[in-house]
C-alpha cells in the first residue's frame, strides 16, 4: 500500500473516532499494525484535524458564547468551560511532565475499551435515574476536567467517553447537554494538547523531513471526516442511547485480548 493511501486511511479513521466514545488511540493503534507505524508529529497534525472540525461544528455556538458576554447564562457556562479546562490543565501538565501514563500497546489498550464500555453501560443506566436534567453545574465542570486527565493516562479509555458518561453521572443527565459540554472543553484542551506536544517535537528536532503531502492529506481526511461523524452524532443522541457504543468497545478489546494474548 502507498505511503498516501494509508495515510488517506489513518486520517479517516482519526476523523471516525476521534470524538466517538470508542477511543480513537485504540484504533489508531490497531490500524497502524497493517498501514505501518507513523511519526508522533503525523498524529499531532491528524488530530489537530479533527479539533477544526468540531470548531467548524460548533461555530455557530462559539461565536454565540463570545458575542453574548451581557448574558448572565452565557457567561455563566464560559466560566464552567473555563474551569473544567483549567482543571485539565492544571492536573494534567504535572501528570505528563512525571511521566504517569501507561503505553500505548495492545493489552492495556484492549482492557480499557472493555473497562470504559463496561462503564458507559453503567453510567448511562445510573444516570437515567436522575430524569432529564440538562444544567451544567459546577461539580460536572471539575470531574470533566478530570475525567479528561484519567482519558491522558489510561490509553484506549477515549477522552470523550471520560469526560461525557462523567458529566451524566455527576447530574447533566440529558445526552445531548453532557456531549456538547464535553465536546465544547475539548476544543481548547486538544489544541493545548497538540501545541504542547508539538513544541516538544520542536525542542527535540524531530518535525523536520516530514512526508508533508501524506501529513497534508490525512489532515484533510480526519477534518472533512470528523465534520460528518460529529454531525451525525449529536442528532443520533437526540433519540438514542449509548448502548451500541458500549457493547463495540467491549466486543473489540475482547477480540484483541483474544488474537493478541502477548500484546503484540
Amino acid at each position: 500500500m502507498s505511503d498516501l493511501l494509508s495515510a488517506l486511511l489513518l486520517g479517516i479513521l482519526e476523523g471516525l473516532t476521534e470524538f466517538l466514545p470508542v477511543s480513537s488511540t485504540g484504533h489508531l493503534l490497531i490500524a497502524q499494525h497493517w498501514l505501518g507505524q507513523r511519526s508522533d508529529f503525523f498524529n499531532i497534525v491528524i488530530q489537530a484535524g479533527a479539533i477544526l472540525a468540531i470548531t467548524l461544528v460548533f461555530r455557530r455556538r462559539l461565536w454565540e458564547l463570545a458575542t453574548n458576554l451581557g448574558d448572565p447564562g452565557n457567561r455563566d457556562y464560559l466560566a464552567k468551560l473555563a474551569v473544567a479546562f483549567l482543571v485539565t490543565a492544571l492536573v494534567g501538565l504535572p501528570v505528563r511532565l512525571a511521566g504517569w501514563e501507561l503505553p500505548e500497546t495492545v493489552t492495556p489498550v484492549a482492557w480499557a475499551l472493555v473497562l470504559g464500555g463496561i462503564w458507559m453501560l453503567l453510567a448511562e443506566r445510573l444516570s437515567e435515574r436522575r430524569g432529564d436534567v440538562a444544567t451544567i453545574s459546577w461539580k460536572v465542570a471539575v470531574l470533566v476536567g478530570l475525567a479528561q486527565v484519567v482519558a491522558g493516562v489510561f490509553p484506549g479509555t477515549s477522552r470523550s467517553a471520560a469526560a461525557i458518561f462523567m458529566a451524566m453521572l455527576a447530574g447533566t443527565s440529558r445526552r445531548s447537554a453532557a456531549t456538547e459540554f464535553v465536546f465544547l472543553v475539548g476544543i481548547p484542551t486538544m489544541f493545548a494538547a497538540s501545541g504542547y506536544a508539538f513544541l516538544e517535537l520542536a525542542r527535540d528536532g524531530a518535525v523536520g523531513d516530514q512526508d508533508w503531502a501524506s501529513v497534508a492529506l490525512a489532515f484533510a481526511a480526519a477534518s472533512a471526516t470528523g465534520f460528518v461523524v460529529v454531525r451525525w452524532l449529536l442528532g443520533y443522541i437526540k433519540a438514542h442511547r449509548y448502548t451500541g457504543f458500549a457493547v463495540y468497545r467491549i466486543a473489540l478489546g475482547v477480540l484483541l485480548l483474544a488474537l493478541m494474548p502477548g500484546g503484540s
